[in-house]
């Protein structure tokens, strides 16, 4: 039996930009992409820290150590510039998956990282 797992985990991310005008995503530098191991336009959970909002979209790659984390097109009207958010990857295995998992400061600066 094949089971859905975490396997990627942003926690208390800043949205540091909302773009209502763009068609859709979440910009996420590339070195936190790589951090976690998220791929261009992998599938990820978006949950709001600050309103509870919680929606699906892709990772678009961002600028190298930039801390950009820029939310694109309707979602936007959801989860907003300065929220905290929690950025959450699945993947389906019938081992368990050891998740890669960091939290971030108020810069979105990685602070610690965890692989459990």
């Amino acid at each position: 039996m094949f089971r859905i797992q975490l396997k990627s985990k942003i926690h208390r991310a800043r949205i540091t930009d909302a773009n209502v005008d763009y068609e859709g995503s979440i910009t996420i530098p590339t070195d936190l992409m790589r951090a976690v191991d998220l791929w261009d336009g992998e599938k990820v959970l978006v949950t709001s820290v600050t309103n509870a909002a919680r929606l699906e979209t892709y990772v678009i790659p961002g600028p190298e150590g930039s801390g950009q984390i820029v939310i694109n097109g309707a979602a936007a009207h959801l989860i907003q510039t300065g929220h905290i958010v929690t950025i959450m990857a699945f993947g389906m295995d019938a081992q368990p998956i050891i998740p890669k998992r960091v939290l971030m400061d108020e810069k979105n600066n990685v602070i610690s990282k965890s692989v459990k």
